[in-house]
């Protein structure tokens, strides 16, 4: 394709995602409309079982092998919505199901806003240039990765692999959603990589939940 032919067909799916983005957030706020906003404290209180992952900086999935996300500077809502993909069985992961599964839509919110903590705020400073293959991630995701709507995940200095995994998902079906499903269905594994690392270079960086005091954290260095 020429130039002024690639340009216009940017321009033309962005503004298409652009729309879907803002429908599907519409849709998804409404359903949580009886949800009272969550209560960071309390899910402080009851998620100590998601830090058993998500409170150990570089820890990883077992099998298949890939780093468990960051969640912290993440929105609450996306969160949420994540967490309802793995209750409902719409996300494939049979520990996040499982943990999922006991949660109400309360506790849910509540987990949620702790985690999330304070929402990553965009710089507006892109490191580097987005490859070709990201033209329509960044509708949504933002050009330095921190979302232009909180019902999308930021993924600014999230983990590579973690990012890669999360596509193929898509691409594969262990992920349901038609509008991720279908940007990513034409994409080689290459652009994936390539997707996942321009994300994960750009700043600010989500960053992994401080885990309590444990024997697994405390400081030895002295001894």
């Amino acid at each position: 394709m020429t130039g002024s032919v690639v340009q216009s067909w940017v321009r033309s799916s962005a503004w298409l995602a652009a729309i879907v983005c803002g429908s599907l957030a519409t849709a998804t706020a409404s359903a949580q409309d009886q949800v009272k906003p969550g209560d960071a404290r309390h899910g402080k209180a009851i998620s100590y079982t998601c830090l058993g992952c998500h409170g150990i900086d570089g820890y990883k999935n077992a099998y298949p092998n890939y780093s468990v996300p960051k969640l912290e500077g993440q929105n609450p809502e996306y969160l949420a919505a994540a967490l309802h993909g793995y209750k409902s069985g719409d996300r494939s992961h049979i520990t996040m199901h499982a943990q999922a599964s006991t949660l109400s839509d309360q506790d849910i919110a509540d987990i949620a806003a702790f985690f999330a903590g304070k929402p990553l705020v965009s710089a507006h400073k892109p490191v580097g240039t987005a490859p070709a293959a990201a033209a329509l991630c960044v509708s949504c995701h933002g050009q330095d990765g921190v979302t232009i709507a909180p019902m999308y995940p930021s993924l600014a200095g999230q983990h590579t692999d973690y990012l890669v995994r999360a596509l193929m998902e898509y691409k594969k079906g262990g992920r349901k959603n038609p509008i991720m499903s279908g940007f990513v269905a034409s994409l080689k594994d290459e652009e994936l990589s390539q997707i996942s690392e321009y994300f994960a270079r750009q700043r600010p960086a989500l960053s992994t939940e401080s885990r309590p005091y444990t024997r697994l954290t405390v400081d030895r260095s002295h001894e």
